[in-house]
């Protein structure tokens, strides 16, 4: 699955020439570390960054025309998801979304 990644900060790399060094770009990757069902089809995700996003997938499901995905409009089914290795995945992954994409909002 896609993760967002965001660069960190280097430690030093050496004392000689450091300035035409080419340093290397660490990352982290952003994961939910916690996922709490608000009501039908809303879900509260808190990311490994100290973020909180509030996502609705009510206009998602409804304008899918994949008929697997349109079985999450039974709230019931909806509401059976889980969180394995910081992505938010629903029965045997029918449906998962790439951590960027809920953190940025696009689904």
């Amino acid at each position: 699955m896609d993760r967002l990644l965001r660069p960190l900060p280097t430690g030093s790399i050496g004392t000689h020439h450091v300035e035409n060094q080419v340093r290397p770009v660490e990352t982290e990757v952003l994961e939910i570390t916690n996922a709490q069902h608000l009501s039908r089809y809303r879900l509260e995700l808190d990311f490994s960054d100290g973020t909180e996003h509030v996502i609705d997938f009510e206009p998602y499901l409804r304008a899918s025309r994949n008929p697997a995905i349109r079985a999450y409009l039974d709230p019931e089914r909806f509401s059976h998801f889980r969180l394995e290795y910081g992505d938010l995945v629903c029965d045997d992954y029918e449906l998962c979304f790439p951590n960027a994409d809920l953190y940025e909002g696009r689904f």
